[in-house]
């Protein structure tokens, strides 16, 4: 009655899955509008350093300014006197001008290095949020996206964003600075000159803001197809011997090639729209330098001006112009650097698996009886892989799950281990909902062996020993000789302390599976997940391990997958499931003498086998 209970209060409850998209889609639409905002939070946590950088770039920049003004001075030394050259004045102004240039160089070069370590922080900052990020996703998002495509957005499209974004930032400010102090020298040397920037600084503005909205859809269109080619690479290098064996090189090269010119095309097209800005910009510089040399030389036949004016006015022009134009390839820059960061807070976006409810409990004690009452589930594609699924599995049971392919049994897996939620139903550990209880205690009730084996970079012992704190080296031992993998690692050089790279790519696969299942051996788990753990070893080996583990999982509950039937005699139960539900049930001589679905499976593979 309790189980009916919390069956019936679980599928009244709605988890607000559809709703959580919508709201996600919605957020994302306005995530444009606050894309700067988002950029500068990361450089605005470091603050002090924006400061420091800030006074840096305004007496590097404040120095630098005053040089064109000492200039026209020296100049006009040249002629103050009727006689000759006023050399005192002219050495005068010349030291101090070498003197102001000396030091803005030296605090040029301390923003540098300040601006590297800026940097240093941001991306450091940025790569940790996303891989943090990735880490508390559901499986469904990684069974939904590229690996390559996705380590793309951690390397290229971070790197992307911080290369432009702290210096560019920087260099904004200096170019505002810049500006408004060339323009107030231009004001207080020749104030009817700078009448002539009315006319060129609107042209420029429309010109680049004519082609940076232009630009910025083509970065996006590139980031994008990076990371399509950065995932067909890491595809095709992961099935590399498969694709010698069907000797499909020429067709994976001619798909590549197809890849690579298209991440090509759209990275120069890019290119192309994001470089007019700056020769835009440049050519209305260089006819507002045309224009103040022609109404300086009139102003001067006037006597309205001074040679030395007209010099200083000319270089403050171009100090002036200098940064509207750098402005304009930063402009170019920061639309590569806003698309990449678009694909990088799409990821941070992403919906996290759903949090714990706040009256979640911790597991302490598991006995290991499961059930699953009237579930369905259906993958975001739409298609109900589960209809109506029952099962009862008693504490310290093997359950043997089998069927044909897609027929839902690893399904089955994944909604135990709540790496996706039912739609319907519910799902009972000793005799509780587990949405009553926390993920990360539910998840470390089981262990799972699968059938593609992982192994990390590390030493062999480090890789036994991943799924307990504290253990010793005996233990591991002991674990290596049940799952009869302890003498092939006493050949190795090391040992135990032989390191495994590549996950393992020069160790066969069914040396790696008996690393798995060896590490499997060493959990506290009170139930164990056996996705066709054993297919990649000879059925002799395999049933050798079956009798070891049979041993060292006495009292928990078992869950196995298999397609080699002769290996799941031994099972307390047999699920035979096909299009979502259970077709028979029973144990192995039971099901034989219905002489329906399995029998049909067992025959067919023993006479395959014969």
């Amino acid at each position: 009655m309790k189980n009916q209970e919390l069956c019936a209060s679980y599928c009244a409850e709605k988890r607000g899955k559809m709703s959580r998209k919508e709201d996600h889609a919605q957020n994302h639409k306005g995530e444009k509008k606050y894309l700067l905002f988002r950029l500068w939070r990361y450089l605005g946590r470091y603050y002090p350093l924006l400061i420091a950088g800030f006074f840096l770039m305004l007496l590097s920049s404040l120095l630098a300014l005053v040089g064109p003004k000492l200039s026209g001075k020296a100049i006009d030394a040249i002629g103050i006197r009727a006689g000759g050259v006023d050399f005192e004045s002219v050495f005068f102004y010349a030291g101090w001008m070498a003197v102001f240039y000396v030091f803005s160089a030296f605090f040029s070069y301390l923003l540098s290095l300040l601006t590297i370590h800026l940097t240093r922080k941001v991306i450091y900052q940025m790569r940790k949020d996303v891989f943090e990020k990735l880490a508390r996703l559901p499986v469904s998002f990684f069974d939904q996206y590229q690996t390559g495509d996705i380590i793309s957005v951690i390397t290229y499209d971070i790197d992307t964003v911080n290369q432009s974004l702290s210096n560019d930032f920087l260099q904004i400010m200096q170019s505002v600075i810049t500006v408004l102090f060339s323009l107030a020298m231009m004001l207080s040397i020749a104030p009817v000159m700078v009448l002539i920037f009315v006319v060129t600084i609107p042209i420029s503005a429309l010109l680049t803001r004519f082609i940076t909205s232009r630009s910025r859809p083509l970065y996006r269109v590139r980031s994008r197809k990076l990371g399509e080619l950065n995932g067909f690479v890491e595809e095709m290098l992961g099935g590399q011997k498969t694709t010698r064996a069907y000797g499909r090189e020429e067709q994976v090269i001619a798909a590549f090639d197809l890849k690579n010119e298209q991440a090509v095309g759209a990275n120069t097209k890019a290119e192309y729209y994001g470089t007019l800005a700056g020769p835009s910009v440049n050519f209305m510089n260089n006819t507002s330098l045309a224009l103040i040399s022609v109404f300086g030389s009139l102003l001067y036949l006037q006597g309205g001006i001074g040679i030395g004016d007209i010099s200083s006015f000319v270089q403050y022009s171009r100090k002036f112009s200098g940064p509207i134009n750098e402005t304009a390839n930063i402009l170019g820059e920061l639309q590569s650097a806003f698309a990449a960061a678009e694909r990088v807070f799409r990821l941070m976006d992403e919906i996290p698996e759903k949090p714990d409810e706040e009256s979640a409990r911790v597991l302490k004690e598991v006995y290991g009886e499961v059930a699953l009452k009237e579930v369905s589930f259906a993958y975001p594609s739409g298609q109900e892989i589960l209809k109506d699924f029952s099962l009862h599995a008693r504490a310290g049971e093997q359950i043997a799950i089998v069927g044909p392919t897609g027929a839902g049994k690893t399904t089955v897996i994944n909604l135990l281990m709540r790496f996706y939620d039912i739609e319907r139903g519910c799902i009972l550990l000793d005799g509780e909902d587990t949405y009553k209880i926390t993920r990360d205690s539910l998840r470390g009730a089981y262990t799972m062996v699968l059938q593609d084996a992982w192994l990390f970079h590390g030493t062999i012992y480090e890789n036994l020993a991943y799924g307990r704190e504290n253990i010793t080296m005996e233990e591991v031992e002991r674990a290596a000789r049940a799952a009869m993998i302890y003498s092939y690692i006493q050949k190795l050089p090391e040992g135990f302390q032989t390191r495994i790279t590549d996950n393992g790519v020069h160790i066969s696969k069914g040396q790696r599976q008996l690393l798995t299942i060896a590490r499997a051996m060493l959990s506290d788990a009170h139930m164990l997940i056996l996705d066709e753990a054993t297919s990649n070893v000879d059925t002799r080996t395999e049933m050798q391990i079956q009798k070891a583990m049979r041993s060292l999982m006495a009292e928990k509950t078992c869950f196995v997958i298999a397609h080699r039937l002769s290996t799941i005699r031994g099972a307390d139960q047999i699920l035979v499931i096909q299009d979502g539900r259970i077709a028979e049930q029973g144990n192995h001589k039971e099901l034989l003498q219905k002489k329906g679905l399995y029998y049909q499976m067992y025959h067919a593979q023993f006479e395959t086998q014969t």
